[in-house]
């Protein structure tokens, strides 16, 4: 208890040499996403009030301190990953019209980069902007047109936005006229979207089935508690050292496996 204190009031002079940089960092791109505005030593100090937390309610029920700690260093993150992917598959919907903004500018005689750069500030959503901004910003810097939406494809950990700009990197390299740049984008912006209309079938059949999952998972500790406190020799194991350091850590580590193993292959599925 007094190690997390003690982390937790150095951390602010800790900073510069403990907390990686943004691009180091795991939890960096995440944050980028979510949109997080202060420095990263101050989500390090957040995450060590999780610890605290933790360890508070570990030492309340009788959870082992060390598992109380994991679960506090695990939780900011966790929390954050679930928000980026929610904001995530906003962005889906956001960089469809981005692709079609650009489409249309394409038609009325425009050139690509200024067709990217309309449709870039039309967009209002961050995720789907950054990396077609990254690219113009690289061809603002004296890089060929192509070359730049290769770096900035490379660079990106969204497969949809990658396929974006490979294909415009090809269309660029090929010297496509408008109107038939025009045509490639369209192309683009049809599979995009035929790939949101496939992830929301797939999530609307699959919701009864997320939500069957949770309950489930629910009743587990639901009727471990009933049991507990119906059955004293039950509780009296439970209270134990091996139920607080095996049987109830064990049995909390499969609740979280199949219902991380449950929503991987749903959002498996949507990819």
């Amino acid at each position: 208890m007094w190690l997390a204190v003690t982390a937790l009031l150095l951390a602010p002079h800790l900073r510069t040499a403990l907390v990686p940089t943004t691009g180091s960092h795991p939890d960096g791109r995440v944050l980028a996403d979510l949109g997080w505005p202060r420095p990263l030593w101050q989500w390090e100090l957040l995450r060590g009030a999780a610890v605290i937390a933790a360890l508070a309610v570990g030492r309340a029920i009788g959870l082992p301190e060390p598992i109380a700690i994991i679960a506090g260093v695990v939780a900011p993150s966790v929390a954050a990953r679930l928000r980026a992917e929610t904001a995530s598959r906003r962005s889906r919907v956001a960089m469809t019209r981005l692709l079609r903004g650009a489409e249309a500018t394409l038609r009325i005689g425009g050139a690509l980069p200024e067709a990217l750069r309309r449709a870039v500030d039309a967009s209002a959503d961050d995720i789907a902007r950054r990396p077609f901004a990254e690219a113009l910003r690289t061809f603002d810097l004296g890089s060929a047109l192509d070359d730049a939406l290769r770096r900035a494809a490379a660079r990106s950990r969204d497969d949809r936005a990658r396929i974006a700009l490979e294909t415009l990197a090809i269309g660029v390299t090929s010297r496509l006229a408008g109107d038939r740049a025009a045509v490639l984008l369209a192309a683009v912006a049809d599979r995009l979207a035929f790939e949101e209309r496939v992830d929301e079938e797939v999530r609307a059949r699959t919701g009864g089935l997320r939500v069957q999952v949770v309950l489930l998972a629910a009743l587990v500790p639901a009727m471990a508690l009933y049991l507990a406190i119906t059955v004293p020799s039950l509780g009296q194991t439970l209270s134990s050292p091996i139920g607080r350091l095996v049987l109830i850590p064990a049995a909390a580590a499969l609740e979280v496996a199949g219902l991380v193993a449950s929503r991987g292959a749903v959002n498996a599925v949507g990819r």
